[in-house]
């Protein structure tokens, strides 16, 4: 008998904290006390679904509270699209308060859409101010100029969806800056005049096709960098320097390369004018045994052989310095 109690007890417990979780009694109370239309089965309803109550009924009851009138059936559809829906509420609360148009279908769009819609509205009441990185450009006389620039944007609800970030805006005023200091003719120019960029930036209409509207775009430090022009130009010398030698380098390996190919063609003659002179006295003994030449011939040729020596060695002759006596 005792262990049929604890039986019932425990089914008991069981099947309480079955219905409380099925049936949010609290949760409904609220409901209620705050005017909004739930009923039980509503709530038993959205459990089987796999929605969780709190999901809904909280941000409908912020809903109220904020003079708003969405239906619990829209708000169930967005969470199970896998909305934000306390964020698309509040936005829709802060917009409405803000004097801006936004309906629910375009803010559940947009929440739907990976974007912060209530940050998107919160930039339409106070726009945000976004710092470029530094941006360095060179002017027409070489020198290199350094410009950070701050943009001041406000979001634009319509273009949110589809429209670019503000990576988009921070790379079109850089190339704005660029173009504006590679066209000065000095740096001196813009560093007289700064807001000759943020006007001439501005003026290229860079948030097209953008989800912000650029409020302003204002300079916040111009410096001067290095000399780019002088640097290009010692460079430029350094490379013909090296272009110069490189080509002597050539020149060289070339003439070195003639010069060993006329020492072996040298060396070739040589060897051919010896082969020649060897031959010379078979020559002369084989005309001299077939009667040719007489031995007065013979004698004659060694005496011009003679005298043709003793000029060569007169013309290698070094003058030797006399030293007069004293």
């Amino acid at each position: 008998m005792e262990g049929f109690v604890v039986l019932i007890i425990i089914g008991g417990l069981i099947g309480f904290f079955v219905l409380t979780y099925f049936v949010p009694v609290g949760l409904w109370v609220s409901a209620l006390a705050s005017g909004v239309p739930v009923g039980l089965f509503d709530l038993i309803g959205m459990r089987l679904r796999g929605v969780s109550p709190y999901q809904i009924i909280n941000p409908a009851i912020t809903a109220i509270k904020g003079g708003l009138d969405v239906a619990l059936q829209a708000l169930e559809s967005h969470y199970l699209a896998g909305g934000n829906v306390q964020k698309v509420v509040s936005a829709l609360i802060s917009a409405q308060r803000a004097g801006i148009p936004l309906s629910f279908k375009q803010a559940t769009a947009i929440d739907l859409a990976g974007r912060d819609v209530l940050d998107a509205v919160r930039n339409c009441v106070k726009p945000k101010v976004i710092t470029t990185p530094e941006v360095s450009a060179m002017a027409k006389n070489g020198i290199q100029v350094k410009a950070i620039a701050r943009i001041t944007v406000k979001t634009d609800i319509n273009k949110l969806i589809g429209g670019a970030t503000e990576e988009t805006i921070l790379a079109r005023v850089g190339e704005g800056i660029v173009t504006t200091i590679g066209s000065a003719e000095s740096h001196k120019e813009i560093l007289e005049n700064p807001d000759r960029i943020s006007k001439t930036v501005q003026e290229k209409g860079l948030d097209a096709k953008t989800a912000f509207e650029i409020l302003s775009i204002d300079i916040a430090d111009v410096d001067i960098g290095n000399n780019i022009g002088a640097k290009l130009q010692i460079d430029q010398a350094e490379a013909d320097m090296k272009i110069a030698q490189a080509k002597a380098a050539e020149r060289r390996a070339i003439a070195e390369a003639k010069e060993q190919e006329m020492r072996a063609l040298e060396q070739e003659m040589r060897a051919k004018l010896v082969e020649s002179e060897a031959q010379v006295p078979q020559a002369v003994a084989s005309a001299l045994s077939d009667g040719n030449i007489g031995i007065l011939d013979y004698y004659t040729l060694k005496n011009i052989n003679s005298d043709t020596e003793m000029r060569k060695s007169f013309s290698q002759m070094v003058d030797v310095p006399v030293i007069p006596n004293k």
